[in-house]
C-alpha cells in the first residue's frame, strides 16, 4: 500500500502525525489497557500483560501514525488493508485501505481525532490517488458514527460481526 515509509511528519493546526518512537510506549500501554477505549473493541487488555508484551518501540509499522500533541502521544491513526475475509467491500478484489483510530480518553471531545484522521486521509489521497478508503465501526458507537459522517464517509452496508451491528462506509473525497 505504501511504497516508502515513514512519510515526513504531518503537521496540523495542533498535532504532529509521526512514526512511533520509544517514548510512546507508556501511552500505547495506557491506550490498550483503557476500559473506555476498549468499549467497542472487545474490551481492554490487562496492563501487566501489556507491560510484558508491548515492544520498546510499539506500533512501528507502515500505516500507523502517532498523534502527538505538544510532544506527547494522545492517540493513533492507522491505514491498513481491509481483510478480504471480513464483510464489507467496495471493490470486487477487496483489500481497500481501512481507516482506524484510537485516542486516550483525556483527548476525547476536543476534535483531535477529526483533525488527525482528516490529515491522514488527505496525505493518503495525495500518496495513493484513487485508492478507496473504508471505515467500519459498531453502530452503537455514537462518537465514531459522528466522526465518520464529519470526515465524509458514506454508508455502504450494515452487517453483524463480533456480536454487534457494524456500520461500513467509504470515504468520498
Amino acid at each position: 500500500m505504501f511504497d516508502t515509509w515513514p512519510p515526513a511528519p504531518i503537521k496540523t493546526e495542533r498535532l504532529v502525525l509521526r512514526e512511533s518512537e520509544a517514548r510512546d510506549r507508556a501511552a500505547f500501554v495506557e491506550l490498550f489497557a483503557s476500559p473506555e477505549v476498549g468499549t467497542y473493541l472487545g474490551g481492554s487488555r490487562a496492563r501487566d500483560e501489556l507491560e510484558r508484551t508491548v515492544p520498546e518501540v510499539p506500533g512501528r509499522r507502515p500505516g500507523l501514525f502517532v498523534a502527538d500533541l505538544d510532544g506527547a502521544m494522545i492517540g493513533m491513526v492507522t491505514l491498513d488493508r481491509h481483510d478480504a475475509e471480513r464483510p464489507g467491500h467496495v471493490r470486487p478484489e477487496a483489500g481497500e485501505a481501512e481507516l482506524g483510530y484510537l485516542f486516550l480518553p483525556q483527548a476525547w471531545g476536543h476534535g483531535y481525532a477529526a483533525e488527525a484522521c482528516a490529515a491522514v486521509l488527505g496525505w493518503f489521497a495525495g500518496t495513493v490517488p484513487g485508492e478507496p478508503v473504508v471505515l467500519c465501526t459498531q453502530t452503537a458507537n455514537d462518537r465514531a458514527m459522528r466522526l465518520a459522517a464529519k470526515l465524509g464517509f458514506t454508508e455502504v452496508a450494515r452487517f453483524e460481526e463480533y456480536g454487534a451491528e457494524q456500520w461500513f462506509g467509504v470515504w468520498s473525497r
